[in-house]
């Protein structure tokens, strides 16, 4: 199994939410800059994670920029930059990428980001509907792939029309393309162009049973598929020093905060988000929805809704079992990020 960290490109703190007024705790929040930034990445690199997942949002730093400049500063950590098809043309994001490559050394990975949250959309001025991206991320990893090469070559899709496309600097050794989503198109995107198909953290026969769909999609066209998930982590020495940390998570939540996120996440394109929000129901009670696996993240933030909780010996039990069910790159985030990743370690 790869082991990731996440690098908080819209800065970091020990709350999972600004409350509804938007005031945080004094002192409680860290901004993005590139010192703080950087001591997070030394510390995925020097303790042995795969890598860090560095995302992609409006309230983001770039993560092209940002991995550009933590790639000088760091020796072995991979960068799994989160990419919008949409925003950007695929042959461009060749280009990108083979530059990332040789800079870095070979540290890049992509992670496909189709997107879900129709408001951001707009924002970016990307008006598609949810069927209509995946199919134009298909075209785009298909243009991106027969560009890698270095030959020219035409192209004609609904989305995508290149002439004599080259990719005139390519690197010898191509990005892993992890492909997010859960619903039906993403898993026909991931089983027709990725390498692995990414999903948001949920109970393990829910993850399952998403996997073996995926699997069986790549296998009646001759391919191999991979599979990776995100979640939050709250380890410990004990287990209940863990979960008061759960518990008090919950309690600092401003229930108008929580109204507003449910309401903006009903909104939600994204199958992820709906089968994230599904786990809590909106509830504020029993959320330990599997042994060690805890919903309340769902209940004001976007994304991955799921942490793993416990001691460090039950934390490290439940990986174990998603790795039992196919997963091979888990992604795992926890706040502050500095300090927990020395925790992990």
């Amino acid at each position: 199994m790869e082991l990731h960290w996440f690098l908080p490109l819209h800065g970091d703190g020990r709350e999972i939410a600004k409350r509804a007024s938007g005031a945080t705790v004094e002192g409680a929040r860290r901004e993005p800059g590139l010192d703080y930034l950087t001591q997070v990445a030394l510390a995925v690199d020097r303790f042995g994670f795969t890598g860090m997942l560095t995302p992609f949002g409006l309230f983001c730093e770039d993560p092209w920029v940002t991995a550009a400049a933590l790639a000088g500063r760091t020796r072995r950590t991979k960068f799994m930059i989160a990419l919008r098809p949409g925003l950007v043309s695929p042959l461009l994001a060749a280009q990108m990428a083979a530059t990332f490559q040789r800079v870095s050394g070979g540290r890049l990975q992509l992670n496909i980001v189709t997107g879900g949250d129709p408001d951001e959309q707009r924002r970016y001025g990307d008006r598609a509907e949810h069927s209509e991206r995946y199919e134009r991320t298909g075209e785009f990893l298909e243009v991106f792939r027969r560009a890698w090469p270095g030959e020219r070559f035409d192209f004609d899709g609904k989305h995508y029309r290149l002439e004599k496309g080259l990719l005139t600097r390519p690197y010898p050794v191509p990005p892993t393309i992890l492909v997010g989503g859960s619903s039906a198109a993403a898993t026909r995107v991931a089983a027709d162009s990725g390498d692995v198909l990414l999903a948001w953290g949920e109970q393990p026969a829910a993850l399952a049973d998403l996997f073996g769909r995926a699997r069986r999609a790549a296998e009646s066209t001759g391919r191999e598929l991979s599979f990776g998930t995100r979640f939050h982590v709250i380890s410990r020495d004990t287990s209940a020093e863990a979960w008061s940390i759960a518990h008090r998570l919950l309690a600092d939540m401003d229930p108008e905060r929580i109204r507003q996120a449910q309401r903006r996440f009903r909104r939600s394109e994204s199958e992820g988000q709906r089968r994230a929000a599904a786990m809590h129901g909106g509830r504020t009670r029993d959320l330990e929805v599997h042994p060690n696996v805890w919903a309340g993240y769902g209940l004001v933030r976007p994304g991955v809704g799921a942490a793993l909780v416990g001691s460090h010996e039950e934390v490290a039990e439940r990986i174990e079992e998603y790795h039992s069910i196919g997963v091979e790159h888990l992604i795992l985030s926890a706040q502050p990020h500095l300090e927990e990743a020395y925790r992990l370690r």
